[in-house]
């Protein structure tokens, strides 16, 4: 399998039209659960697959330092959800995300490998945090939380499967900086949805 192969698939899952943040359904506990809430979610989708392409077009420690730093803050706000409860800040956190990710992605913007990393833990405590929510206590919080955690790691490896498309495609480039671009747009329509 060609990287050019897969090219078109990630361009369309970025893409992704949905109609609301909101993905009901995931009242259900165990590692099947976590595994799967992460794909069914297009807010998570988009930013778990957008810090893997970023992470790779950064370069350096980032390709590996960015997407665990993304799996560890969303674990830990994974915890914080399921003790806690939901929070509403939680919402605004996930839209910013998809906004920050994806213009970083459209506009090949490098940061500071620091600041990109105290942003993305933010980003990813807020993820978290809706999913341990959703999740609830109880033992079997950990189950999901497990299969959660694996679901971001394979999100974030097909983010970087985009970058290296990206890095080794002159046209896959553009079509990731369009993908990021429809990232950003998607979570600005959020952030609007949130003010409403």
């Amino acid at each position: 399998m060609t990287y050019r192969s897969l090219l078109p698939g990630l361009v369309a899952l970025l893409a992704l039209p949905v109609t609301a943040l909101a993905h009901p359904g995931h009242g259900a506990a165990g590692f099947t659960a976590g595994l799967a809430h992460p794909w069914l979610g297009a807010d998570h989708l988009l930013a778990m697959i957008a810090v893997g392409a970023w992470a790779l077009t950064l370069g350096g420690r980032a390709r590996w330092l960015l997407p665990a730093t993304f799996v560890a803050g969303m674990a830990g706000g994974a915890a914080l959800g399921a003790g806690y409860g939901a929070a509403a800040l939680a919402e605004w956190g996930i839209a910013g995300s998809l906004v920050f990710f994806g213009v970083c992605l459209a506009a090949g913007r490098r940061l500071p490998l620091g600041m990109a990393v105290v942003i993305t833990a933010l980003f990813a405590v807020a993820h978290g945090h809706a999913h341990g929510a959703e999740a609830g206590g109880g033992t079997a919080w950990l189950a999901f939380g497990a299969g959660m955690v694996l679901a971001t790691a394979v999100l974030h490896a097909l983010g970087v499967l985009a970058g290296i498309a990206a890095q080794r495609l002159p046209a896959a480039g553009i079509g990731l900086r369009l993908a990021g671009g429809a990232t950003a747009a998607f979570g600005a329509v959020a952030l609007v949805g949130l003010l409403a």
